[in-house]
């Protein structure tokens, strides 16, 4: 007995050690910039070295596309073509994302803010409609609040106000977890970050190959950092009134079949309430990602809010469902995912 309990003890002790060096490495790993898409090009920025991609007339409206936590510019790749025709349109990867620079920090959303604000500067863009996805929602908020030239307007799209709208459950959250983290990090197979996807749309969508690719893309400090990060903005305070200080015109979607965010509708609610005149949608038929689900009725949203005149802020719309009735939230539905953006892309339930 004593000699098997000292072997035990012995590749316990091993696997600790492995497990430890493993976190060391993994979290600092980082990544220089390279390019994913054909017309995607590398900015090198004092924050960084950013992917931008732009579509369209240069003497077009501009519009900045800004995408959510674990995503990349694809993600707007439904949107884009219907965007495009009449505007300049700008994708950005943000920090850790797709094909920008993976650096050891400066995931919040104030330090990604200031980098895109570079990017926007580099290439003369100015007075943007910006729209941002979940995380990007708050990457724009704070480059409004940071460098008001550049925002004429912002949309957001399924990123709630505050951090009250969902917790992290468990077995969720073993993926933040430090050195139990970095090792589902190192061993997560694809099934694992497509179910780890899911949850980022409306239950049965089919998640596309290339998005499970740009989960693999992040190094684990960028996945790990960005969340945290997010949520200790959200904490300083919340984005309506973050918005409202900005004094800038705001619209914001939200999925009528969330899965991340509980609550949409109140979601909805609070920012009508702290933004005067602020515009708000309910998409039927969508998730948390109505840019990919319903990318013809995103986009005509986002064409109407960046044609109106950039004095005043318009009248309050409340757009439940295409003038369906609005949806009623089961009660057995719980709060297991991390509001701040897309849950655990490891695939914990």
């Amino acid at each position: 007995m004593g000699r098997r309990l000292k072997v035990v003890i012995g590749l316990i002790l091993a696997l600790l050690a492995l497990l430890i060096v493993n976190a060391l490495w993994v979290d600092g790993e980082t990544k220089q910039a390279g390019r994913t898409l054909p017309e995607g090009r590398i900015l090198d920025l004092p924050g960084g070295e950013v992917q931008v991609a732009e579509y369209g007339p240069r003497g077009g409206s501009p519009l900045v596309l800004i995408h959510c936590f674990s995503c990349a510019m694809d993600w707007w790749d439904g949107l884009i073509p219907l965007l495009e025709r009449d505007h300049r349109v700008v994708a950005v990867d943000l920090l850790g994302h797709g094909g920008s620079e993976k650096p050891g920090s400066g995931y919040t959303p104030q330090n990604q803010a200031d980098v895109v604000a570079q990017a926007l500067e580099r290439i003369g863009v100015a007075g943007a409609t910006v729209a941002g996805h979940s995380l990007g929602g708050s990457v724009g908020v704070a480059l409004a609040e940071q460098s008001p030239h550049l925002v004429a307007r912002l949309a957001i799209i399924d990123m709630p106000p505050d951090n009250s709208y969902g917790d992290l459950g468990f077995i969720a959250g073993l993926a933040f977890q430090p050195v139990l983290g970095e090792a589902l990090w190192r061993i997560k197979p694809d099934f694992s970050v497509r179910d780890g996807l899911q949850v980022a749309f409306a239950p049965g969508f089919d998640v596309p190959d290339a998005f499970v690719e740009d989960v693999k893309r992040m190094t684990y400090t960028a996945y790990d950092d960005s969340p945290g990060g997010n949520d200790d903005f959200l904490d300083e305070k919340p984005l309506e009134q973050r918005m409202e200080a900005t004094g800038k015109p705001l619209m914001v979607l939200m999925g009528a079949e969330e899965q991340i965010v509980d609550d949409p509708q109140r979601a909805l609610d609070q920012y009508e309430r702290g933004v005067p005149g602020a515009e708000v949608h309910l998409i039927s038929g969508a998730g948390h990602s109505p840019n990919v689900e319903r990318p013809r009725h995103t986009a005509q949203l986002i064409l109407k809010f960046a044609e109106k005149a950039s004095k005043g802020i318009g009248s309050s719309v409340s757009d439940v469902t295409e003038r369906g009735q609005r949806p009623q939230q089961s009660s057995g539905e719980t709060s297991t995912k991390r509001a701040s953006g897309v849950r655990s892309a490891t695939g914990d339930q």
